[in-house]
């Protein structure tokens, strides 16, 4: 198996299991990706792939969920 690679983000607007859930399933969706953490109340999603990912993508991914990306952590 080849390396992972985790990265950090900031989502807002997450209050409950629906939106962790949201938030893994658009993420989940993109390529590479192969895990997603959330936690709700520091807003953190932790994405493991196995190549660098595009922050734009991840925004778009975010976006589509219904929430915002307001950073890297």
């Amino acid at each position: 198996m080849s390396d992972v690679l985790t990265t950090e983000y900031h989502v807002s607007g997450m209050t409950c299991s629906h939106c962790e859930n949201a938030v893994k399933e658009e993420v989940s969706a993109l390529d590479t990706v192969v895990g997603v953490q959330v936690d709700i109340p520091s807003g953190h999603v932790t994405v493991t792939s196995t190549t660098p990912l595009d922050d734009t993508r991840v925004r778009e991914a975010i976006v589509e969920a219904g929430y915002e990306l307001t950073g890297r952590a």
